[in-house]
């Protein structure tokens, strides 16, 4: 069974290359049993901040505490975190099961134990029958499989996974994560997750967190992050949103929340020429430029559209409920 479930806090952590601060006195609590999401574009900070959390990069200042004990200078085999990488770094000429068993065997732990183990925890990631195969007889998906199981033998209290589904296809990511979702729910421990997809982050997290150039934008429930961002950064990056300048503060509009009308006459308030008109199957995707230059998208049901279609050139009256507005930081 997995150990008791850990909560974690950094506090001003701090990682510096030279001159170069990375990531820039984060301090972040997540909960035991919470699967969090570090979002961000490359270079914000996430997969540094991840691996001092795990003990593979040091920390230049502040403090990481897993349960009640500061790690700053514990080795990562005594942090009680396992690291799941980017490109799983199985060993090509160990079998399955001994992949699995690694870590045990480095722990001193006896034949039979680590590989009643191994396969205990093959099992659970419905890859039993594969323990004899090496690494190179295996999907992309199957790895990712066997990566995971290995992760989870030493029964951490934190899992850590660096991009994790980033070198599966579409389709295939898309079960893999509903499959990381369930193991998190079962094990009942704290997940972190880094990741610069904004589809990835609101699918899986309970917390996400939204990072950019070393600092945290924002923390919160993924329909908070996009229903509320609060920095025109974080509306930016989350997507489906307009940024809005209006009475010299900036506002976010959602993109499915705009509506077009024929623009009668033209030269009425908040009016747009349509720049373009992409068709995505359940939606149409209208990109307007306004007089002020100010870029808009609405995103419509495919049957509203039909209604009153537009095509490029088309000038159009752009409306939205007052209670869709929602003001950022300056």
């Amino acid at each position: 069974m997995p150990n008791q479930a850990a909560a974690l806090e950094l506090a001003a952590v701090t990682k510096a290359y030279g001159e170069t601060v990375a990531v820039d006195a984060v301090s972040l609590k997540i909960p035991a049993g919470t699967y969090c999401c570090l979002l961000g574009p490359s270079g914000c900070g996430k997969s540094s901040t991840l691996r001092m959390i795990a003990g593979h990069e040091f920390i230049s200042a502040g403090d990481v505490m897993i349960g009640d004990t500061v790690v700053n200078d514990l080795p990562p085999a005594k942090r009680g975190t396992a690291m799941m990488f980017q490109n799983y770094a199985l060993f090509p000429h160990l079998s399955v099961r001994d992949n699995v068993a690694f870590s045990l065997k480095m722990a001193g732990i006896g034949k039979a134990e680590r590989l009643r183990r191994a396969d205990e925890l093959l099992d659970l990631v419905d890859m039993a029958k594969y323990g004899e195969r090496l690494p190179s007889q295996l999907s992309g998906g199957q790895q990712q499989r066997v990566a995971l199981a290995r992760a989870l033998v030493t029964n951490p209290t934190v899992l850590l996974l660096d991009e994790p589904l980033s070198a599966l296809d579409p389709f295939l990511r898309i079960r893999m994560r509903a499959e990381l979702k369930r193991y998190q729910r079962e094990f009942g421990i704290s997940f972190i997750h880094v990741t610069h997809s904004q589809e990835e982050a609101m699918a899986l997290a309970d917390m996400v967190v939204v990072m950019n150039d070393g600092r945290i934008e924002q923390v919160g429930s993924p329909r908070e992050v996009f229903n509320a961002p609060r920095t025109t950064f974080v509306a930016r990056f989350m997507g489906g949103h307009n940024i809005v300048p209006e009475g010299g503060r900036n506002y976010a509009v959602r993109a499915d929340r705009l509506k077009l009308v024929a623009a009668t006459p033209p030269q009425a308030a908040n009016t747009a020429t349509v720049t373009d008109v992409e068709y995505q199957g359940m939606t149409v995707h209208v990109a307007m430029t306004r007089k002020d230059g100010t870029e808009l998208l609405a995103t419509l049901a495919e049957a509203e559209f039909d209604r009153s279609p537009v095509k490029v050139g088309d000038v159009v009256a752009v409306a939205w409920q007052p209670a869709d507005r929602h003001e950022l930081a300056a």
